[in-house]
């Protein structure tokens, strides 16, 4: 495979996981000689989603991504996002009979009930169809893998994540006001209600509470707790020098389906305090590089104590290089799969089925 076009909904200026994984894939790939191009709402007029603003909605029909899609012409198709582009571009696909993946980055049902009454149940049977329609559906984690399984998701590919050792990284000192009392327990991301902050912000701790991060609740927030520390959005050295600044750092979200800050924050040397839930108990699991209790105060507070050395090398076990290597994998086994060609099994004993599987 020498040439891959992503399609993406999710691009800048959001920051998020899904954008910092596919940049970081991206560069990858290109080291080992692919050739990688982006078709990204930037190439549209666009509208914001409401409720969420800073993501913005393609304003694009079916010929317009055709179009796109001829004029890059790569030899495969990865669709990241269930967004307007998205569809139009797996439309697209399956029109012409063409091999696609797909990647599952966002359990949107969960998201969406935080906002709306709508059935789970109604919005895993749409994205079912939607992933099942390609020959490949690439996850991060075995968690995520195992339940979307079990609700009838079919070839599963595994695409983990990486951490950037040279940005993230142990710092001395600490960036934060020097007024505020340690111990510090930060949590970064998206400050938006389906990240569970709450669960955090209410906790009875010593210290002081630190949130690194935008969005759209972020403002409520504010207000809502005006003893806790914000900070609005960090990036590159900056963010790695205020993760490094904490004492531990608490992951209260219940939707995500990996979390990448995990792995930042522990290539910070910060120990890790969440839910025992997907992410989490995939990223930290039994590793001793933190604390999982349905009791996120006891999490917090036992995280305390865990080496700062063993949190940096438990978060070197992740590169990207490797993840593009599996990305790569998964793109041409997607065209295996097209053609009928059973392969032998992958690194973790799945064989690709053979298109009368499919």
């Amino acid at each position: 495979m020498s040439s891959i076009l992503i399609v993406t909904d999710a691009w800048h200026p959001q920051i998020n996981g899904v954008v910092r994984s596919l940049e970081r894939t991206a560069q990858e790939l290109v080291r080992m000689g692919v050739r990688v191009e982006f078709l990204t709402p930037g190439a549209f007029y666009t509208l914001p989603c409401p409720t969420y603003p800073e993501i913005r909605l393609s304003l694009a029909h079916r010929g317009m991504v055709r179009r796109a899609i001829d004029r890059f012409a790569c030899e495969h198709l990865h669709i990241a996002t269930e967004g307007p582009l998205g569809l139009l571009a797996a439309s697209v696909a399956k029109s012409r009979g063409e091999a696609f993946t797909t990647s599952y980055h966002t359990r949107f049902p969960e998201y969406l009930s935080a906002r709306l009454p709508v059935p789970l149940d109604w919005s895993y049977a749409w994205l079912r169809r939607f992933h099942n329609s390609g020959q490949g559906c690439m996850v991060a984690t075995g968690t995520l893998e195992s339940d979307l399984a079990a609700r009838g998701f079919t070839h599963l590919m595994r695409w983990s994540r990486g951490v950037d050792e040279e940005v993230f990284r142990p710092h001395e000192g600490s960036v934060l006001p020097k007024d505020l009392k340690g111990p510090i327990f930060m949590n970064v991301g998206r400050v938006a209600v389906e990240k569970n902050i709450e669960a955090f912000l209410d906790l009875d701790l010593p210290g002081t509470k630190v949130v690194v991060g935008g969005g759209p609740q972020l403002e409520s927030l504010k207000r809502a707790y005006p003893d806790v520390h914000f900070t609005g959005p960090k990036v590159g050295e900056d963010l790695a020098r205020h993760y490094a600044s904490a004492d531990v750092f608490v992951f209260p979200s219940l939707t995500d389906t990996f979390g990448n800050v995990l792995l930042e924050a522990l290539a910070c040397g910060v120990p890790v305090a969440a839910f025992p839930v997907m992410g989490p108990l995939d990223v930290i699991g039994d590793t001793g590089a933190g604390v999982l209790s349905d009791d996120l105060r006891e999490a917090c507070l036992a995280a305390l104590d865990i080496p700062r050395e063993h949190c940096r090398a438990i978060a070197l076990n992740y590169t990207w290089a490797a993840s593009a290597r599996q990305f790569l994998d998964n793109a041409n086994r997607a065209h295996d799969i097209k053609a009928g060609i059973r392969r032998a099994p992958d690194a973790q004993g799945v064989t690709a089925p053979t298109g009368a599987d499919l």
